[in-house]
């Protein structure tokens, strides 16, 4: 739609070229939203947390925000979550150990986990 009002067209030729797309399959917002959760996780590496916060700035419905986090599964997810906490903890050269917590912290909440996974794996990590 916004690239439609760029173009400067008229509402009723934007309402007529959307509801074709639609029809047509070519818009789907279910099958963006779970394309999405899952590029952004494999790819990027990015959590449930922040995959929802990126498709609500899109819009997107929260029918579909759920059915998008679905395509993550569960033992993938703290699989990858245990190998980037891991990873990060072996690369920060700090000597203090709580500036060191803090910075895996601050990473792991960036990439949009969740605190309670966060806290546990930072404990575990201390441990060892």
């Amino acid at each position: 739609m916004q690239k439609l009002r760029s173009l400067n067209m008229i509402p009723e030729a934007i309402d007529v070229i959307i509801g074709h797309l639609i029809t047509n399959n070519y818009l789907n917002e279910e099958r963006f939203a779970r394309s999405f959760a899952r590029g952004r996780f494999r790819i990027k590496h990015w959590g449930k947390i922040r995959i929802v916060r990126e498709l609500k700035a899109r819009h997107i419905s929260a029918y579909n925000i759920k059915a998008a986090l679905q395509e993550i599964d569960d033992d993938e997810y703290l699989t990858a979550f245990n190998d980037l906490a891991e990873k990060q903890w072996n690369s920060i050269r700090e000597s203090n150990l709580l500036k060191k917590k803090k910075k895996l912290h601050d990473f792991l909440m960036r990439k949009g986990f969740e605190n309670q996974l966060i806290y546990d794996k930072i404990a575990a990590l201390t441990n060892n």
